[in-house]
């Protein structure tokens, strides 16, 4: 019986081992109006996602405002804490595991980043008004047994002027999620985020400059990520921790790797292959090694039909080529 008990100790301990251990291949979930629906997750499915993103929003006014709004009427279903709720339920109930992601989106999309109070008082405003943000969704990730929780996105200069903060912060989302945490730093930020011990991935949104071409080759591509994937892999190895892309993806538009993490409004110049060269290079690049763990497609709407198409420069790979290519790395990896 004893030796029956150690057995079984034995092989929960390897499967726990390889959980963690196994690639994220993952979509960001984008926030909707719409709760979702079965037919919302089969088109996640096919390309073999195994893993999604839930992204609820807080609100700021302007990059010196300290008060966060959320979970009110007047948002997106998804934006909220009971959107979110259905769509881990649902992601779930399909076998997907979930990232948790709450989001701070700044009046006019201002990058967060740059958010940095005037004053004291107003700094502890924040940190008062982010903390109740923060713990909501940690407190609703541990609820719905959420396997990873991000407990940011992009704050380069919040983190910077209050680090204290942050692993009080770590310590406190501790007491009440027993899963896995990360943040997700900007690609020219996070080698100076400075709590990486406390996390269990080292978390990237991985919009790297690779090429200044038109439309680069995948080799091309492959060879401009060297010198920042031993860059990433040196961090991780000195940290002991595996990297995480907590987002990455290219938009359909010419010199698509050039400045990835361009938004804007513009309709004109759609690079369907410059999107599908950049995605592969950056299976290739990533997911063969030990220390990186997988990522976040950004970004997978959750009405597949409707999104992205031929016609698209945005960020969706969805109905274009870059799709497929997807679902063929998922698949094999």
């Amino acid at each position: 019986m004893k030796k029956l008990i150690l057995l079984i100790l034995f092989s929960l301990q390897l499967s726990c081992i390889s959980q963690d251990r196994k690639k994220i291949n993952g979509v960001s979930f984008v926030a909707s109006r719409d709760q979702a629906s079965q037919e919302h997750v089969d088109a996640l499915l096919r390309i073999n996602a195994e893993s999604a993103a839930v992204m609820p929003f807080g609100f700021i006014r302007d990059v010196s405002s300290p008060e966060i709004i959320f979970d009110t009427e007047r948002q997106w279903f998804g934006e909220t804490k009971r959107g979110a709720k259905q769509y881990i339920a649902l992601l779930h109930k399909n076998g997907v595991r979930v990232m948790m992601k709450p989001q701070i989106w700044i009046w006019k999309g201002t990058f967060t980043g740059t958010l940095k109070m005037n004053s004291e008082e107003d700094w502890k405003t924040l940190e008062n008004s982010y903390t109740k943000f923060i713990m909501t969704y940690a407190q609703l990730a541990e609820e719905t047994q959420t396997e990873f929780f991000c407990i940011g996105t992009e704050l380069e200069k919040f983190i910077a002027n209050r680090p204290e903060y942050w692993h009080d912060l770590v310590k406190n989302i501790r007491t009440i999620y027993k899963g896995k945490l990360t943040y997700a730093a900007n690609w020219d930020e996070y080698d100076k985020t400075p709590f990486w011990k406390d996390l269990d991935y080292i978390g990237v949104d991985a919009y790297f400059p690779l090429s200044e071409e038109k439309t680069p080759t995948v080799e091309q591509l492959v060879e401009g990520w060297v010198p920042y994937k031993e860059k990433l892999k040196l961090l991780s190895e000195n940290l002991d921790r595996p990297i995480v892309f907590t987002e990455y993806g290219y938009r359909s538009n010419d010199y698509a790797a050039k400045r990835p993490w361009l938004v804007d409004r513009s309709k004109d110049d759609v690079n369907l292959q410059a999107q599908a060269n950049a995605t592969k290079a950056i299976f290739e690049s990533f997911w063969g090694e030990d220390w990186f763990q997988g990522g976040f497609v950004w970004k997978w709407f959750i009405d597949h039909k409707s999104a992205g198409g031929g016609g698209d420069n945005r960020f969706t790979p969805q109905n274009k080529p870059a799709e497929e290519i997807i679902r063929t790395f998922y698949k094999n990896h």
